[in-house]
């Protein structure tokens, strides 16, 4: 019986790509540094999966920054501004497209899928001229091979590629991206050619749209391609994967009739019923690759049941077809449980990180072929038996509290625009405020700061009074600045999602447990393991301390509840909205706080809102209703003149705004610049939105600094469809992955501009 991993983590158990990338990029490393690094993560990867007796290996899944921009590059689609002329594309234009350079910026990062992980959206229009130019995934096949170990090759499949793009700026929305399939199809064949000639058996499109609601034509373009693609592929096996969510049944009879396709990959974990779909219509004779071990969590594989949905299958597909498989790739769960020192044996056997995931695979596959290891599976069911009844999973009085809260609407009693008006009696605020979005670089000496701290290498008050100096030098930054409403930079906070499950009850956290979001953005998940309560207040003393610093209001900074569950490792023993009620209750309790000890500004940061937005139409509206009712519970409590800020990046947005406005947050602060403005696209056409709005002015995942007559330009583009009562101006999103020489000068042009146009609007009176 065979075994299959989909993809694996690329940062390594100690972060050794996160590094080697900031080193390149800080120039402190070279390019062949970089590479080093790069080769030795993916030997020794390979090489674990192969002791592990893994047979379908996969290789170019690696990348350094993402694998879509990787296909982007394959197939030279780079966008005229990166002056790109032909050839092999190197790390030079490669990252100008990831991160943009000192004279034009980076391309669109969104989320894939439903997860946190975001890639770069290729731009394409019929003028685009695709060219072979990056060999990366051959000679990434030829690495592994020297050193023994025979890989898959794994590609974002043809179709999924082209929908997962967007029109390049000046080409109509309307265009059909699909019309650019015959362009792009003879590169595949080029790339397929040199992999057959090198020896690859057996390659593997990941085609993960294929689960979402597709419409005929373009259902039809998947035929298109893969009977395009046959003559090539002849003498070569090809895999087809998707994941993430059931395969709706049309879908599911257009890949199983693909032509030259010898098998497909399901997601048995989150879609559980394709099933159904696979014991009544598998095609005779194909490979299914069963993803039945969970490559999005991190909780222990139940081995028992299992082997019994595989032993199922068995008899459907034969003995020699059915190979046992991760639900999707593994670099959106953690790397490796051994490099765990903070979590407690019992909770540590409950889990099953990346490497542990792969030997679980490899244990399934020899079960199905006769090969159990008893004491493997005996073990498992202990772990299985002791989560299920321990008293550190089960709270009855947070149970019943949070069940209470569905007969209930949870809005507050007054509409925003009565709202808004007490809010700015108490704040006395100019047009188009100014603010930030939360964090301030995060500095060596911080970090060092927190890491003594935590190793109680420091002491308490040698801590407080270190973070009180850096909070005072950014509230003196932002004062110097002349920023209307203040932050105090969230010093004491690595991780914003970290820092609030530090503190509430029914979570736990790792020393290493890092997965990759972007490029060399890494973060550390928290980990739901039982009912969620707020034992005591967690930011009202820094909070406080900051408003102490200033006139100014300084906001209170929270994350949602719903951001908390969707960037957490969720508990998969109950709904997710029972754990996101849980949270939101611990919230409510934070913000009520707030307010009383005299925070008259409180931030509710629901960035993953519609991250968690699940793939099928059918399921949206149930997801907004509860994860809508979840922020609205956090601060129905509030008085009138508390005015609420939440905070949303990197998702396309434009087809929940009506969701968003049910939030009923009094101002809310969105990622625009990077997205090429789409969000302003749903003002034009006609919604209406009466509550404050900052929509990002410019991108700070780009170490670019913008000018001020490119962000004044952009303030008017929103003031043509948006009041000029009701809009802010900030960044994108949180300052933490900046530098302070980034920092400073970016938001003085960003003040400048502000004021510039309050200049104007004023004279035009």
């Amino acid at each position: 019986m065979a075994s299959h991993i989909v993809g694996y983590p690329r940062m390594g158990p100690k972060r050794e790509l996160k590094f080697a990338l900031e080193s390149f990029w800080d120039g402190k490393s070279s390019a062949e540094d970089l590479q080093a690094v790069a080769a030795d993560l993916r030997s020794s990867i390979w090489k674990q999966m192969a002791e592990a007796g893994i047979k379908y290996i996969p290789s170019n899944t690696f990348s350094y920054y993402d694998q879509v921009l990787d296909t982007t590059t394959m197939l030279g689609a780079v966008p005229p501004r990166y002056n790109w002329n032909g050839g092999e594309i190197g790390f030079d234009t490669y990252f100008s497209m990831a991160r943009g350079n000192a004279s034009v910026p980076a391309m669109e990062m969104t989320k894939w899928f439903d997860t946190n992980y975001h890639f770069i959206v290729p731009e394409l229009g019929p003028e685009v001229t695709f060219s072979y130019a990056s060999h990366k995934a051959v000679n990434e096949y030829k690495e592994a091979k020297a050193l023994g170990v025979d890989t898959v090759p794994v590609f974002v499949g043809p179709v999924s590629y082209l929908l997962l793009s967007k029109p390049a700026k000046g080409v109509e929305k309307t265009f059909d991206l699909l019309s650019l399939l015959d362009k792009i199809l003879p590169i595949y064949k080029e790339v397929i050619t040199e992999l057959k000639a090198a020896g690859a058996t057996w390659i593997q499109f990941d085609e993960a749209t294929l689960v979402k609601d597709l419409e005929a034509h373009q259902l039809a373009a998947f035929t298109k391609a893969y009977t395009e693609l046959e003559s090539a592929c002849s003498g070569i096996n090809v895999l087809v994967a998707t994941y993430f969510a059931d395969i709706p049944a049309d879908a599911f009879k257009v890949l199983t009739t693909l032509p030259g396709v010898a098998g497909y990959t399901f997601d048995l974990v989150r879609g559980e019923q394709t099933l159904d779909l696979i014991k009544s219509s598998f095609p005779s004779g194909k490979y299914l690759f069963a993803g039945i071990v969970d490559g999005r969590n991190i909780w222990a594989n139940d081995l028992a049941g299992s082997l019994s949905v595989l032993e199922s299958l068995e008899s459907i597909v034969g003995k020699d077809k059915l190979v046992v498989s991760t639900s999707s790739s593994l670099q959106h769960t953690a790397v490796d449980l051994v490099n765990e020192t903070k979590l407690d044996d019992e909770i540590k056997s409950w889990l099953a990180f990346a490497a542990q995931k792969v030997v679980e695979v490899s244990a399934l596959a020899k079960a199905l072929a006769g090969q159990k290891d008893d004491a493997f599976f005996a073990a498992n069911a202990a772990a299985q038996a002791s989560r299920k009844c321990s008293p550190r999973v089960n709270n009855e009085a947070v149970q019943k509290a949070a069940a209470a809260l569905r007969g209930s609407d949870h809005r507050r009693a007054t509409n925003v625009s009565a709202r808004l008006e007490a809010q700015q009696k108490k704040l006395n605020l100019p047009i188009l405020p100014t603010t930030t979005i939360g964090s301030f670089p995060q500095t060596i000496e911080l970090r060092r700061v927190r890491r003594e701290y935590k190793a109680k290498k420091i002491s308490e008050e040698d801590y407080v009074k270190a973070i009180k100096e850096e909070i005072y030098k950014v509230v003196q930054l932002q004062e110097e600045l002349d920023i209307d409403v203040l932050v105090h930079g969230e010093p004491e906070r690595n991780d914003m999602v970290e820092y609030f499950g530090e503190q509430l009850s029914g979570f736990a956290f790792t020393a290493n447990g890092w997965v990759q979001s972007y490029g060399s953005r890494c973060v550390k998940p928290p980990i739901i393991y039982g009912d969620v309560s707020r034992p005591k207040a967690m930011t009202v003393f820094w909070s406080t301390m900051a408003q102490e610093m200033t006139k100014r209001p300084m906001k209170g900074m929270l994350t949602g509840p719903v951001t908390i569950l969707n960037w957490s490792f969720v508990r998969n023993d109950q709904p997710r909205f029972e754990t996101c009620y849980q949270i939101a209750l611990a919230i409510k309790d934070e913000v009520e706080d707030l307010e009383k000890a005299g925070i008259t500004v409180i931030q509710i940061d629901e960035a993953a809102l519609r991250e968690g937005l699940p793939l099928r139409k059918a399921e949206h509206a149930f997801y907004l209703d509860w994860a809508v009712h979840s922020f609205r519970i956090t601060n129905v409590g509030v008085e009138d003149s508390t005015q609420i800020h939440t905070h949303m990046c990197y998702s396309n947005f434009n087809d929940i705004i009506h969701s968003i406005i049910n939030m009923d947050a009094d101002v809310i602060t969105i990622e625009n610049s990077r997205s090429d403005e789409k969000l302003l696209s749903v003002f034009r056409e006609g919604v209406k939105y009466g509550a404050g709005i900052g929509p990002g002015v410019y991108d700070i995942h780009s170490p670019r600094i913008p000018s001020m007559e490119e962000i004044h330009d952009r303030v008017n583009k929103m003031l043509a469809v948006l009041e000029t009562n009701i809009l802010w101006v900030n960044p994108d999103c949180g300052l933490k992955t900046r530098k302070y020489h980034e920092v400073k000068p970016a938001l003085e042009n960003m003040v400048t501009a502000a004021k510039k146009l309050r200049a104007a609007l004023a004279s035009a009176k």
